[in-house]
């Protein structure tokens, strides 16, 4: 009773710090910090009334597009979907955006929500509110500023598993994740896969560091990936096909719609409707910085958002080098990561016979000596974001290539919506 009452008072406050933080350009996740100290339980509240429940997407790499194709998947089949689309990955981040459509009453226009987790606080997270479903991507070595070693991420996720009240969704490829869902009791554990024709694009964070290559599936697939050429991909879903246009960029993302479909058949059971599933999966543009693609002068270019060294990695391996030009802007803020050692965890042999045009960003000069010790050239160093961009697509007129930092994506994307670069989306 006392709750009730007191939810108008808490989401006008909350609207108020969230008007004032965008009149002052503040962060987003502001508005959200202020209600979590004012009231705990608005979290548990809100989100406790969905009928669909709360799914918790988690795992170094490919939360963002995993999390975006599952809100668009469940939306195309016809349920209300909250998700924190603004990309904030902590608890203040999903409450700040929660406050954009929750009612006086603490009402969500929403049947079920789908959330971004960062690992450590998704923990958090699901100490506050118990996800229905969970979906555990990968554990692979991120920034060690952050989270420590490998095996820390890996109880993180263990710790979400565990508190998931009705399915998990594990990818069968990642030992440490068969390990954790293996371990579970009294939840539904699910898996997806790569078939025979996909699982070579993919190496374990075992296998990258010089580990022998893992046993085969021991487990059986609810949704598998078994082929992708960039335009179309190929899944077995339960007992059928299901071949979809699919315009998500790299391999990794169509195995990130396995995830979102497993998601999505989780949810809805029976009464998922594989049609729409195939309409809906060609509908869907990459997410933020995940292969988004710009028209500067009338030829393409891309932003490729780089994390951790599996994920540059995997970039690196995913996308033809062969007449595409490239930069690579390197910050070292907070949301980056302040230690970039792990760019000596990455192999940039193939960008040697292709080089690199431009250096950017805060660690500009640190990556174009990381380059050079992989005898990758190197064109120019210029520290200032703007008018490396500038140059960059004045030199270079034909496709073009980013690989960027989160912070310097930020920047980047800015500058090209800007109304003096002349963009098109």
């Amino acid at each position: 009773m006392k709750t009730s009452l007191l939810l108008p008072l808490v989401v006008l406050v909350g609207r108020t710090v969230r008007a004032l933080a965008r009149r002052l350009g503040g962060g987003t996740a502001i508005p959200g910090l202020v209600v979590e100290r004012l009231a705990p339980w608005f979290l548990p509240t809100v989100l406790g009334r969905l009928p669909h429940g709360v799914i918790v997407v988690s795992g170094t790499n490919g939360k963002t597009t995993t999390t975006k194709v599952t809100a668009d998947l469940l939306t195309s089949q016809g349920l209300r979907v909250f998700t924190n689309r603004t990309g904030s990955n902590f608890t203040r981040g999903v409450v700040s955006a929660m406050l954009a459509d929750v009612s006086l009453t603490g009402r969500l226009p929403a049947d079920v929500a789908v959330l971004e987790l960062d690992e450590a606080h998704g923990v958090h997270f699901a100490r506050a509110v118990r996800p229905t479903h969970t979906m555990l991507l990968n554990v692979l070595r991120d920034q060690l500023d952050r989270f420590g070693e490998i095996d820390t991420t890996a109880r993180l996720l263990e710790r979400i598993a565990r508190a998931t009240t009705t399915t998990v969704i594990a990818n069968r490829e990642d030992s440490r994740l068969v390990r954790i869902g293996e371990s579970l009791e009294g939840v539904d554990v699910r898996w997806i896969g790569l078939g025979p024709a996909t699982r070579a694009a993919f190496r374990s964070d075992d296998e990258l560091h010089g580990g022998a290559e893992g046993p085969g599936p021991a487990h059986e697939a609810d949704v598998e990936l078994l082929e992708y050429d960039g335009d179309t991909a190929r899944f077995r879903v339960g007992g059928q096909e299901l071949v979809a246009p699919l315009r998500l960029g790299p391999v990794y993302n169509a195995f990130n719609a396995a995830g979102a479909i497993a998601l999505t058949r989780a949810v809805l059971g029976e009464r998922l409707d594989i049609d729409r599933v195939r309409d809906g999966l060609a509908g869907i543009e990459p997410a933020f910085g995940r292969g988004e693609s710009f028209s500067v002068g009338g030829t393409p270019l891309e932003l490729v958002l780089v994390k951790n060294p599996a994920g540059f990695r995997m970039a690196l391996a995913a996308y033809p080098h062969a007449g595409v030009a490239t930069m690579i802007v390197i910050n070292d803020a907070d949301a980056d990561g302040r230690d970039v050692s792990w760019l000596w965890d990455v192999d940039f042999d193939e960008l040697r016979a292709t080089g690199v045009a431009l250096t950017s960003g805060v660690r500009a000069a640190d990556m174009a000596l990381r380059l050079q010790y992989d005898l990758v050239p190197v064109g120019g160093v210029e520290d200032d974001l703007e008018a490396a961009l500038r140059r960059f697509t004045a030199e270079n007129p034909g496709p073009k290539r980013i690989y960027a930092t989160y912070t310097a994506m930020l920047v980047l994307r800015r500058i090209l919506h800007g109304s003096s670069f002349g963009v098109l989306a």
